[in-house]
């Protein structure tokens, strides 16, 4: 078990963290809205692939599933709109306790979603083409996303520090 915790959970946990400091500097968003934008940029690139592959009625289906799986990321982003882009001290403290708890607590839950990721592609066959097309969608779908989503709510959130435009002016940097 400690050989998963090295090699498998600790790097997968240090890179979800590299990805929202990346995301909070490079962009100045909040770590929260990280995930649904990764969520809905998925579903646009396996939107894209379902117009080159499927047509007619199997086009209609993919296009209707992926938009129902768009909704509760479309939610989070306008309704994180909603409240100021204000990421302090105390934002940080809390998410960082969320973290740890998650990192703690949901560690099976993480393995078994990453078992599930690593063998799901390969129950994408069936003798129909469209259905195989979408049953492949459907599993590259949750291959980028739910682990993904997993990571990054147990990630150590970034310092509010990092990318605080008012603070660098207040020391003189900006």
């Amino acid at each position: 078990m400690e050989w998963i915790n090295s090699y498998i959970d600790r790097p997968l946990l240090d890179g979800a963290a590299s990805g929202l400091r990346a995301w909070h500097i490079r962009f100045g968003q909040h770590p929260e809205r990280l995930e649904p934008t990764w969520h809905l940029a998925v579903l646009s690139l396996l939107l894209i692939a379902a117009a080159h592959f499927l047509h007619d009625s199997g086009l209609v289906l993919c296009a209707s599933a992926l938009a129902m799986l768009a909704l509760p990321s479309v939610w989070k982003l306008v309704s994180s709109f909603r409240v100021a882009n204000i990421y302090s001290r105390r934002e940080y403290a809390l998410h960082r306790t969320r973290a740890f708890t998650k990192r703690e607590a949901e560690w099976s839950v993480r393995m078994t979603v990453l078992f599930v990721s690593a063998s799901l592609p390969f129950f994408a066959g069936t003798a129909d083409p469209t259905g195989m097309f979408f049953l492949l969608g459907a599993s590259l779908w949750f291959v980028l996303t739910v682990p993904a989503k997993f990571y990054l709510q147990a990630a150590e959130p970034p310092e509010p520090d990092e990318d605080d435009r008012l603070f660098q002016r207040a020391v003189g940097f900006g």
